[in-house]
């Protein structure tokens, strides 16, 4: 098991860096965010061409970079402390994978298409669906295509293909037959919108929704490092500013009691991105099983000594914490800021609103600890 980043991750943690330094300074995002219209094609197009981000999980016989979960969480990391309008997530991580796992020839030929950054991708699912719970969906297959209606979908409005689960199977539409209508979202850096379909042509892509469920897992696993992300800017943002504001001759870092809240914020950090990289490794090891990347043991372990279940578990933990902590760390930052943090030209309220619309993103962080406690057959709190 190997949880510490490695030196690859560190040059595109700062290539990515870097690039969000020079076009999406603070600045930008509050101008974005008000405008209504957040998504910056120009940045995504940086990010796919100049990065590689687009097909950091595609294999290179499809034209991609042929990384791992654990690159993909190093870029959610920084679009994190970013609150980065781009459709990462959405397409280059969760519809991704659903391609990956469909293993048929209409989803490769999606796959190239993605790769180099030019078209996007989206999961026409809500956004709040747990991954280990995936109910019937609202889309039915018909003699005339697909009909029904998804509400809650993120990234459906950038994104030129939706990957719409129908009954038991999964399908591709082209976006422009579809009605997207955004809605008012909490998080006005990631919008949402319902997704209407009325005998819609649809490609089949996978005859089961094994892939829906795997890319749900792994979007909801490397959440967590935006999540971490997220709250890792709220730190530093926090401390900077208590060591600048001085009041009663002092700078308010120096009172013990907001130096106690900020220590503790940082030991929930700490932990937060033990379990988000734990869940991002787990993640990885278990695409390089399914990819036959990666003998098993008779024990279903790989090479690296992790488990077929250990992949799951770890996002339980992942989800249940860093949700609640990214949160925590954003009222902190508000708090600390104090009226400043109550303005609409401090950029800390995206961080709050964002934090807050992922802790309920891809299940809650109560669906997560019951998952946990199923996945290591602990028996639920027994009743009054």
């Amino acid at each position: 098991m190997t949880l510490l980043y490695s030196e690859v991750e560190e040059e595109l943690r700062a290539a990515v860096r870097d690039l969000l330094a020079d076009r999406y300074p603070p600045a930008t995002v509050l101008a974005r965010a008000e405008s209504g219209s957040p998504y910056d094609a120009a940045l995504w197009k940086s990010l796919a061409r100049d990065i590689g981000a687009a097909g950091l999980l595609i294999p290179e016989r499809y034209g991609g970079a042929g990384a791992s979960a654990r690159e993909a969480a190093v870029v959610l990391e920084e679009l994190g402390r970013a609150v980065t309008p781009v459709p990462f997530l959405t397409s280059s991580v969760m519809a991704t994978r659903a391609l990956l796992a469909a293993r048929s020839d209409a989803a490769e030929e999606l796959l190239t298409s993605l790769a180099s950054g030019d078209a996007t991708a989206a999961l026409a699912v809500s956004f709040a669906t747990f991954p280990y719970r995936v109910p019937a969906g609202p889309v039915q297959a018909g003699p005339g295509g697909l009909s029904g209606r998804v509400t809650a979908a993120v990234g459906a409005e950038t994104a030129d293909v939706l990957l719409v689960p129908a009954g038991r199977e999964l399908y591709a539409v082209a976006a422009a037959d579809v009605l997207v209508e955004p809605v008012v979202s909490l998080d006005l850096t990631r919008p949402i919108a319902t997704v209407t379909l009325d005998g819609v042509p649809a490609t089949p892509l996978s005859a089961d929704l094994t892939a829906l469920r795997a890319a749900l897992e792994l979007g909801a696993g490397l959440l967590a490092s935006e999540q971490l992300g997220v709250a890792e800017w709220c730190l530093s943002t926090t401390v900077a500013y208590v060591k600048e504001r001085h009041q009663f001759a002092r700078p308010i870092g120096s009172f013990q009691a907001l130096k106690h809240r900020l220590a503790d914020l940082w030991t929930q950090i700490v932990q937060a991105r033990a379990a988000a990289r734990n869940a991002a490794d787990a993640l990885a090891a278990a695409m390089r099983r399914e990819a036959g990347m990666d003998g098993a043991g008779t024990d279903g372990a790989g090479t690296d000594g992790r488990g077929a279940d250990d992949a799951a578990t770890a996002v339980a933990v992942a989800q249940a914490w860093c949700g609640t902590v990214a949160v925590r760390a954003a009222e902190e930052c508000v708090q600390m800021h104090g009226g400043l943090g109550m303005t609409w030209e401090h950029p800390v309220h995206l961080y709050l609103k964002r934090a807050k619309a992922d802790e309920i993103a891809l299940g809650t962080p109560g669906d997560h600890r019951d998952a946990l406690a199923v996945l290591a057959d602990v028996p639920a709190p027994s009743g009054p």
